[in-house]
């Protein structure tokens, strides 16, 4: 399985107060912090390699979590950290390159998707294209709909000003080639949402459809829906287990 960045060096301002001191990954979500169901999902995903992409209080992060050997999970985990300068989530990805390789998956540091790796790694090789992005139809039930995805194509995404035919969303993970960030310099900030449309409008990045849903702790509401499944998840595991 390819590597996985995750994009944890925000500010997380809609969570301030809860964020001034404590980064949002560090947030305890079902009794413990959040980055530890992160990467035991992925580890039950079959990835066995994870660059954290950090800025805004990441050497708490990094303090936490380590490099991966005290978590007992069997996976490695470096560190990309955005300097003086918060880069975006574009410009901390080109910065994380070196350890990263070719190709690579992309997680939001706020996001838990129990969706199929695999299948989006597959769907990703099968489309040869440098970008491919997974997206949910969502009809606005969970934020603002930001993609036109007809007959298994991506045929537009604007996050800045999606569109009223647009029922779909990105559900938060992608996978990438470093070729995407050839254009771009060293230490520039810029959203990888920026980088997304100018590939969408150049045809160059495809899609799959999951159907699973997001779960995300970017919100108030958020966490709650995310405390909510994780903590049944932890039960039913429990239960099976006593069982």
């Amino acid at each position: 399985m390819l590597p996985v960045a995750i994009l944890a060096g925000g500010l997380a301002t809609r969570l301030r107060p809860m964020t001034d001191r404590v980064p949002k990954a560090l947030l305890s979500i079902a009794g413990r912090p959040f980055i530890f169901h992160q990467l035991e999902l992925l580890k039950n995903q079959g990835i066995d390699r994870v660059v954290l992409c950090v800025g805004h209080l990441g050497e708490q992060v990094r303090a936490v979590v380590g490099d991966g050997r005290n978590l007992g999970l069997g996976l490695g985990i470096q560190y990309s950290f955005d300097g003086d300068q918060l880069l975006g989530t574009g410009g901390a990805l080109k910065k994380a390159l070196p350890l990263l390789g070719d190709d690579f998956f992309v997680l939001n540091g706020d996001s838990y998707l129990p969706c199929s790796f695999a299948r989006i790694q597959s769907a990703y090789e099968s489309a040869r294209r440098p970008a491919l992005m997974t997206v949910l139809r969502n009809d606005s039930r969970w934020d603002r709909s930001n993609i036109l995805f007809r007959n298994g194509e991506l045929i537009a995404y604007d996050k800045r000003s999606p569109r009223l035919d647009m029922f779909h969303i990105d559900f938060g993970l992608s996978v990438l080639s470093n070729r995407v960030f050839s254009q771009y310099r060293e230490s520039t900030a810029i959203d990888l949402a920026d980088i997304f449309r100018a590939l969408s409008e150049a045809g160059q990045l495809a899609a799959v459809e999951v159907s699973e849903r997001f779960y995300e702790i970017g919100s108030p509401q958020g966490i709650r829906d995310t405390e909510e499944f994780l903590a049944h998840q932890e039960f039913l595991s429990r239960r099976s287990i006593n069982e």
